[in-house]
């Protein structure tokens, strides 16, 4: 019984060069001259040089048979064209209601430890939405669900509807990882980065680690997410960076 077919390496060199798509200017990554396009078949068509230089030294380090575990800037950018952009606004407005559940919201009622711990990390990324993003949120203390100030929701909204397809891409995964829009969008305007907000997104379960021991599997599982969001902030940067 034969194996698993497997794409196999048939380029010899990964170049960048400029492109025109048909909402303007940018660049592709070429094999052996011929452009990459999206497993769709869709041209794959950057806004940055150094976002398609990154990608076409992912292209060239693949061996004999081609990994795309090994390829996070193409696998999101393969995403941002086939996926993001025909459904920009429901996918932006999915992690736009993250705003109301925001996990920053949400605090412990025990043991004091902990809540001081959520305080001393979270009220000041609270702080910096009310006042950068003119988007105060609302505490609570437990589970039940805490009403969010409409206006509030509308400015995070807008800040999330502003970004190109490429930025939006980058925020999913730095939204939906660690549970908190304020986080994510802290990542993309340089409040902290991917690693902090990882960091701040596990202070429950380091605490829970802290208290009853580590679980190998969810550390194994916490820095999956970690990675993931690293190359989410990777992506961002590089598709910002001229």
């Amino acid at each position: 019984m034969s194996g698993e077919w497997k794409a196999r390496r048939f380029w010899k060199a990964a170049v960048i060069r400029e492109a025109q798509s048909e909402t303007g200017s940018g660049w592709e990554v070429t094999l052996d001259g011929r452009p990459v396009r999206t497993p769709g078949k869709l041209p794959l068509i950057l806004p940055t040089a150094a976002l398609a230089a990154a990608i076409a030294e992912e292209w060239d380090a693949q061996a004999d048979v081609i990994d795309p575990n090994t390829m996070p800037l193409t696998r999101a950018a393969n995403s941002a064209v086939e996926r993001v952009t025909p459904q920009f606004e429901a996918v932006a407005l999915m992690l736009a209601e993250y705003g109301g559940t925001d996990l920053l919201s949400y605090r412990a009622e025990a043991p004091e430890r902990l809540i001081e711990a959520q305080a001393a990390g979270w009220d000041p990324l609270i702080d910096w939405a009310a006042t950068e993003l003119r988007a105060p949120l609302r505490i609570t203390h437990g589970v039940l669900p805490v009403p969010q100030d409409e206006s509030s929701l509308l400015k995070l909204r807008a800040e999330v509807m502003a970004l190109d397809v490429f930025g939006l891409t980058a925020l999913h995964d730095l939204v939906t990882l660690p549970g908190s829009l304020v986080l994510g969008l802290a990542v993309l305007k340089g409040r902290l980065d991917a690693e902090k907000s990882h960091a701040l997104s596990r202070i429950d379960e380091e605490y829970q680690a802290e208290s009853w021991g580590r679980d190998e599997e969810a550390d194994e599982a916490a820095r999956a997410r970690l990675e993931q969001m690293l190359n989410a902030e990777r992506f961002w940067l590089l598709s910002r960076t001229t």
